[in-house]
């Protein structure tokens, strides 16, 4: 029996075909976003004794649903970037999340941090749809693809100059993943197949990984504690999203929760 995560995919391929029909490849090289020079997700991560926060535009779930009504992306983006987010990270996919790549360009014409693209990448051409579209780095989910098809996803993304974030849910998923070929190594703490969250898990795949690794822990985050779990095990950045979504003022969040992490580490020394 196909779980949800099969059937977003099976969804995406679909669509996808779709979209290739109205938009061509050779189409996505002339769109005006697609000469921007991309910046440096990876570094944006990368903060001394502090954990990063990806904030997300998510405007619903598969198991929520509408998240957030009151969706304007460009405030929101700004918002964010003002709140003190390290990058943002925006949902497109639009049958299970109501996402969409309008959203990526308006965020990426609003604000100067990094973006990351965060879908149910299977194909090349989405890599280059998410540089057309203003992305500065993907996401990658290492279970919906196998040792070959990552491969390809990342060399699409050095081609296309944008810097990869790849997602694992288990053990398995690392077994065939050439750390060789990447630098940044999410895991979701949230398992799409049965939608529970296991923070401890996540933390515990990511330790497993190279030294030089830049590590982020997604889904399931809310609170101080929870970024003082990631300080205390060496994880570098969290991805937060249906949490500020939640907020009237998502960026203020932000602060919000970046002051309140400060004053937890402040007191451990």
């Amino acid at each position: 029996m196909a779980n949800i995560l099969d059937e977003i995919v099976e969804q995406t391929v679909a669509d996808l075909k779709k979209r290739k029909r109205k938009v061509t490849y050779n189409d996505l090289g002339n769109m005006d976003l697609f000469e921007k020079p991309s910046k440096n997700f990876k570094g944006a991560l990368q903060l001394d004794n502090d954990v990063a926060i990806i904030a997300e535009i998510k405007k619903a779930s598969p198991s929520k649903g509408l998240i957030r009504p009151d969706f304007y992306p460009k405030q929101i983006a700004r918002q964010y970037q003002d709140g003190g987010a390290a990058a943002i990270s925006v949902l497109t996919d639009a049958p299970a999340f109501k996402g969409s790549l309008e959203y990526l360009e308006i965020a990426s014409k609003e604000v100067d941090i990094p973006l990351l693209r965060k879908d149910f990448i299977v194909d090349p051409y989405q890599v280059k749809e998410a540089k057309a579209y203003g992305a500065d780095a993907v996401l990658l989910i290492a279970t919906i693809t196998d040792g070959h098809q990552l491969q390809e996803l990342l060399h699409a993304a050095k081609e296309f100059e944008l810097q990869a974030l790849v997602e694992c849910y288990s053990e398995d998923d690392t077994e065939y993943i050439n750390f060789d070929h990447m630098d940044i190594l999410g895991v979701n703490n949230r398992d799409l197949r049965t939608f529970g969250v296991d923070l401890h898990r996540g933390v515990e795949l990511l330790q497993n990984a190279p030294e030089d690794m830049v590590l982020v822990s997604e889904s399931g985050l809310s609170n101080a504690e929870d970024l003082q779990f990631l300080f205390d095990n060496d994880i570098d950045a969290a991805l937060i999203g249906e949490y500020f979504m939640r907020q009237d003022n998502p960026g203020q969040a932000v602060a919000e929760l970046k002051s309140e992490f400060k004053n937890l580490i402040t007191q451990e020394t």
